[in-house]
């Protein structure tokens, strides 16, 4: 009898909303989040065979599974402006940046390239659907989910990366050469941050469905073995302190301006006569240390606000779209009553207590309770239903949904 083969794009779940974190989970090979936090984050890598049973359970009935997304629809999404995009060639190596028309990338039997897509969250259901299963980590630490898809002996050579990483097998096969040599230093006159003594210390090759955890700073080489491998990322950033307190620092300062009492000119009436008139005076620093004092300035609570605000601002390339023909906001408020309010897939929430910031902005401040609440929920749950506005207009809600930060289900 022959088998019968049946070739489908895999169909990733979304995430529960409660997350069992204790529980064992085949993603992780049989350990729980918590342990997985435990043992690897941050720490050391994990490799997992089979971390999406859905591959190895096709194979055993004879059928095959394709990635979410065909090399097709990739193709298309790389000649589009709004996806950053980027074609590596190895044998010598190049580097070009998007968009491409689909006779500038290279066909799937073609050797030794590679085409990267970040942010693919933003552009296809299927990778939003991929980020659910990490929301176990905060939603400040998430970057973004990268698509490569190359052909064989496709890569962008031995390197490291100063981030968590998450490598999903999704099509045809990657060898992985894997070193967590202290020596990364980088080929000089390169177009790429390619290692200059790459020394592995492990050797794998990864299956449709396996995947590679890899913490910051960890030698990696990966090369494509089957025309059309796709390997999907899930990179979680790791701001420098440098950055976090500057954009906190900045921020606080613009908060400043909400304080009308620093409007008052200095003052100095108990100035004594000095004979070092070139020194910043006394009475001024002393002034200065009670304002700062009385500000709270030494404490991280005030800058905290303005680092939320940073890390929920959304990536560069992001752009929204408000609806075509916009709700009135009592047929919003009515309309939320039935349909659910998600956020756009480019949009960032987060929380700091109570307060949410969304895409940079503090949308609870200010606002009524009802609506504080609603912004509180779609942090937690990035989705909305039947609020009990109370009569309100959605306040900074609506103003959200006009911008294009949320959409209805329906209209998606």
């Amino acid at each position: 009898m022959t088998a019968f083969y049946l070739s489908k794009p895999y169909q990733p779940p979304r995430a529960p909303k409660n997350l069992p974190l204790n529980e064992p989970w085949a993603l992780f090979g049989g350990i729980s989040p918590q342990a997985f936090m435990d043992r690897y984050w941050h720490k050391k890598p994990l490799l997992v065979r089979g971390a999406i049973p859905a591959f190895a359970l096709a194979s055993q009935n004879h059928e095959t599974l394709d990635s979410p997304i065909s090399a097709a629809e990739l193709y298309k999404l790389a000649n589009q402006e709004q996806v950053e995009s980027r074609l590596i060639q190895a044998k010598p190596w190049s580097f070009e940046t998007g968009p491409f028309s689909k006779k500038t990338i290279p066909s799937t039997s073609k050797p030794n390239w590679t085409l990267l897509l970040q942010g693919m969250e933003a552009h296809h259901p299927d990778a939003a659907r991929i980020l659910s299963w990490f929301r176990f980590i905060p939603d400040a630490r998430l970057d973004d989910l990268m698509i490569s898809i190359a052909g064989i002996g496709g890569g962008v050579g031995p390197h490291f990366d100063s981030y968590d990483v998450f490598l999903i097998q999704m099509a045809g096969r990657r060898r992985w050469r894997v070193s967590e040599q202290k020596d990364l230093s980088l080929e000089p006159n390169l177009p790429l941050k390619i290692l200059q003594n790459f020394q592995a210390e492990h050797d794998w090759v990864l299956e449709p469905g396996d995947m590679l955890y890899l913490p910051p700073h960890i030698a990696h080489d990966g090369i494509a073995l089957d025309a059309g491998c796709q390997t999907w990322s899930v990179g979680f950033r790791s701001p420098s302190y440098k950055e976090l307190l500057q954009e906190g620092l900045w921020r606080l300062a613009e908060s400043l301006e909400d304080i009308p009492e620093l409007e008052k000119k200095f003052a100095d009436p108990r100035q004594k006569a000095t004979t070092h008139a070139e020194q910043l005076p006394e009475e001024l620093i002393a002034q200065i240390a009670v304002k700062l004092k009385q500000l709270k300035l030494d404490q991280v609570d005030r800058f905290l606000p303005g680092i939320t605000a940073y890390l929920s601002e959304p990536k560069q390339q992001a752009f929204f779209n408000g609806p075509n023909k916009p709700l009135s906001p009592a047929k919003f408020a009515r309309h939320l009553a039935s349909t659910r309010l998600v956020s756009s897939p480019q949009t960032r929430i987060l929380s700091l207590g109570k307060t949410v910031f969304c895409n940079g902005e503090n949308v609870s401040r200010g606002q009524a309770n009802d609506v504080a609440r609603a912004w509180q929920t779609l942090s937690a749950e990035k989705s909305l239903l039947n609020p009990n506005l109370k009569g309100s207009s959605g306040g900074s809600l609506y103003e959200a949904y006009l911008a294009g930060w949320l959409v209805f289900e329906d209209e998606i």
